[in-house]
């Protein structure tokens, strides 16, 4: 099939909005278990997820930590600013980022711009029981957003010490509705660590300690790697074929003994979420740049949107050859590990590597994640929805999740 000329529009779906979880369950594992596998759809508690699972199998979660990446500036007019943290632009590296002293720079969306076309904001906060005054200057448009210098008047004061002061977990807009302390709990996974997310991996606020000790008592290898959602995952796809929809880029980073460990499980994982799928499938495609030229920098393994569609039979590897190749690359650039970048679109007509099982929630209408698992459930997403839609599943991100076995 031509997956660039996929009408969107065969991806609706009535979601009520009574059917949108506002909030999580007071007990994550509590939440209810869609269950499908090989055509056949039942439904169970996400605590008994493990004993669906073959023992010996390798599981895969995305330890991204989301970011409080609402920051609000008052003018002296009264104009109330929002300035939403989408990318480091420098330093570039996130774990440099949240260290920085005194200056950053972030790309960002920024909300009332008309109201901000000149001049820079300022507001005072107390950080550890200081006064700390925040600046922020508006530089140039890079796209859709906006290069935005930030200052304040503390040497010593980091950038995660700001956010964690003034900033605002960034909900997702169709909660409708404010930030609360809770969230800052609720919309992290229990196995978070590394910052820079502004959207949470959400399959993966279903797993307790109790699930993860459960998983281990099951025989079930667990592994991490971290991909930073960016807020372009509730990017609406507006066009009617998904050829003229641009994905956004998000970064990756994987460890070389992940890798090791993925080819060890004969290259298959379970992935928890669909921004854990991007990551592992994208190391196919990466292991395939690294084959191909061995002196490639690490930027240049960044896997563009239609890369998987278009590379000639001919230059395609087995799955395991293509892991290799990548990690010779790592072995050779001396790289224990692997930053990069990916924009991969998975839909219909996409052929998977690795991913062989997937834990997810379930995704708005018309999104290019319900193209994602079409595409694993070999187009049968229609009847996963209905039966949730008809048995009382809660839907996004606080919703319930789903086990897909193709």
């Amino acid at each position: 099939m031509d997956t660039r000329h996929i009408h969107i529009s065969d991806y609706n779906y009535p979601l009520p909005d009574e059917r949108i979880a506002k909030f999580p369950l007071a007990e994550r594992d509590h939440s209810k278990l869609l269950v499908y596998r090989h055509g056949e759809v039942s439904e169970d508690t996400f605590m008994n997820l493990p004993s669906y699972l073959p023992e010996g199998a390798l599981m895969v979660f995305n330890n991204t930590k989301v970011i409080q990446a609402r920051l609000h500036f008052r003018k002296e007019t009264g104009a109330l600013i929002e300035v939403f943290l989408l990318e480091p632009a420098q330093p570039t590296d996130y774990e440099l980022m949240f260290q920085t002293q005194g200056q950053c720079a972030w790309l960002c969306m920024v909300g009332n711009l008309k109201k901000w076309k000149e001049g820079t904001l300022r507001r005072t906060i107390d950080v550890k029981g200081r006064a700390v005054t925040i600046t922020a200057t508006r530089g140039h448009q890079v796209g859709t957003s906006h290069w935005v210098d930030f200052g304040w008047d503390a040497a010593d004061v980091s950038f995660a010490e700001i956010l964690e002061t003034m900033g605002e977990l960034p909900i997702p807009p169709y909660l409708n509705r404010e930030t609360q302390e809770s969230d800052k709990t609720t919309y992290q996974t229990v196995y978070s660590k590394i910052k820079g997310s502004v959207a949470a991996p959400t399959a993966g606020l279903h797993f307790t300690e109790r699930v993860l000790q459960a998983l281990d008592a099951h025989g079930i290898d667990r592994e991490e790697l971290t991909l930073h959602v960016g807020a372009g995952t509730f990017k609406p796809v507006k066009s009617e074929e998904i050829a003229d929809h641009e994905m956004h880029t998000e970064y990756v980073s994987v460890k070389r003994s992940t890798i090791e460990k993925i080819i060890r499980h004969d290259c298959q994982a379970i992935a928890v979420g669909t921004t854990s799928v991007r990551t592992l499938e994208s190391l196919y495609y990466m292991g395939l740049k690294a084959a191909a030229d061995p002196e490639m920098s690490e930027a240049g393994l960044h896997v563009g949107q239609w890369e998987p569609y278009d590379i000639a039979e001919g230059e395609r590897l087995d799955t395991k050859s293509a892991l290799q190749a990548l990690l010779q690359w790592m072995v050779r650039h001396d790289l224990d590990v692997l930053h990069s970048s990916t924009q991969i679109i998975i839909a219909p007509g996409y052929d998977y590597k690795i991913v062989s099982k997937l834990v997810t929630n379930f995704h708005q209408p018309q999104s290019t994640l319900l193209l994602l698992v079409s595409a694993f459930v070999n187009g049968d997403w229609r009847r996963i929805y209905d039966y949730a839609l008809a048995h009382d599943f809660r839907f996004l991100s606080y919703g319930d999740s789903s086990l897909l076995i193709p």
